[in-house]
């Protein structure tokens, strides 16, 4: 993934029920939508169904270095493109929300990023059989803040609590967010409710890691 990630440790499989209303949300939040396999969504999630407003102008474009063209002759259109890109910005929200674990799928991803957590098992009072990984594929401020709210979305319907890692520094903030169930790793994962993921993505410090 190209951007960051968030997970949601789960103390239980997810029921038939449970998945279905997971996959009903999905595709009422998503402008594209591919499912994998049970419980793997490919989708394209706009910001604004997150509550989220994306300030860019539509008509934004990317500049071009000026000597683009150098010094040869060009057609009048073409010279009028001269530091721009006239392709327009890509406003899709790529992600990769994905349930793992025994009997579902990426089994062995799901042992790997679960191994000797005992701190973080502590905090959660129960050891994860299953986890969702909510994976953004691009890296823009939005993304971080898309991530995080989208993230609460899914916990809202399949419950579960949200693993975060933190970057250097962030721990005494986060401490004090509503929704924090603790801190550990040495202050690098914090654990939470969608509560937490909420306040968090609003506050001035708020950053995800890639």
């Amino acid at each position: 993934m190209s951007g960051p990630t968030l997970v949601i440790e789960l103390a239980e499989p997810l029921s038939p029920a449970a998945l279905r209303e997971f996959r009903l949300l999905m595709v009422g939040l998503s402008s594209h939508f591919t499912e994998k396999r049970p419980g793997f969504f490919d989708v394209n999630v706009p910001a604004e169904r997150l509550g989220v407003e994306d300030r860019r102008e539509r008509d934004w474009r990317k500049p071009f270095p000026l000597p683009l063209l150098g010094n040869t002759s060009a057609h009048e259109e073409l010279t009028a493109l001269v530091g721009f890109n006239p392709q327009r910005e890509d406003w899709r929200r790529p992600f990769l929300v994905y349930l793992m674990g025994p009997d579902v799928g990426d089994e062995s991803v799901f042992e790997a990023e679960h191994a000797d957590e005992p701190e973080a098992e502590a905090i959660l009072g129960f050891r994860p059989t299953h986890a969702v990984n909510v994976s953004a594929c691009c890296n823009r401020e939005i993304d971080h803040v898309t991530t995080a709210l989208l993230t609460a979305a899914v916990m809202d319907v399949i419950g579960g609590v949200a693993k975060a890692e933190l970057l250097d520094g962030q721990a005494s903030v986060v401490a004090g967010l509503p929704g924090v169930l603790g801190i550990a790793d040495d202050d690098w994962m914090a654990l939470g409710t969608a509560k937490f993921l909420r306040a968090w993505a609003g506050h001035p410090a708020f950053r995800l890691v890639k």
